[in-house]
C-alpha cells in the first residue's frame, strides 16, 4: 500500500520560511517524478513544483509564481521529498499536498489526476 505523509506546515508572517517534507512508503521506482501541489480556499488545485529523478540525474520544474523562492529536493535513501519555501507571501496560503508517480508538468492541465498517489495535505498559512 502506497502512503505519503506530509509534515512541516504551519503559520508564518510574510517573508518567512517553511520546509515541507513528505515521507513515501510502499512505492519505489528507479525513475519517478514527485511533486508538490496546493489548493487555496475557493481556488483550483495548482502544481507548485516537481522533481523527476532517474539513474544518474534529475530535473525540477517550478510554477512561475514560486520560482526563485521555493526549492524542491528529494532524498532517495530516505524516500522523501521536501519543499523549502522562502520569501512566503499571503498568496502562498493553501493546503499543500505531495504526490508521486506524476506525469510531465506540460500535460498537467489536460489530466484530471496528474499523479497516481497523494498525501493528505499540510496547511500553510502566511499572514501579512
Amino acid at each position: 500500500q502506497v502512503q505519503l505523509v506530509e509534515s512541516g506546515g504551519g503559520s508564518v508572517q510574510t517573508g518567512g520560511s517553511l520546509r515541507l517534507s513528505c515521507a513515501v512508503s510502499g512505492y519505489t521506482r528507479l525513475s519517478n517524478r514527485m511533486g508538490w501541489f496546493r489548493r487555496a480556499p475557493g481556488k483550483e488545485r495548482e502544481a507548485v513544483a516537481t522533481i523527476y529523478t532517474y539513474p544518474g540525474g534529475g530535473t525540477s520544474w517550478y510554477n512561475d509564481s514560486v520560482k526563485g523562492r521555493f526549492i524542491i529536493s528529494q532524498d532517495n535513501a530516505k524516500n522523501t521529498v521536501s519543499l523549502q519555501m522562502n520569501g512566503l507571501k499571503p498568496e502562498d496560503t493553501a493546503m499543500y499536498y505531495c504526490a508521486t508517480d506524476c506525469a510531465n508538468p506540460t500535460v498537467f492541465r489536460v489530466l484530471d489526476e496528474p499523479c497516481a498517489y497523494w498525501g493528505q495535505g499540510t496547511q500553510v498559512t502566511v499572514s501579512s
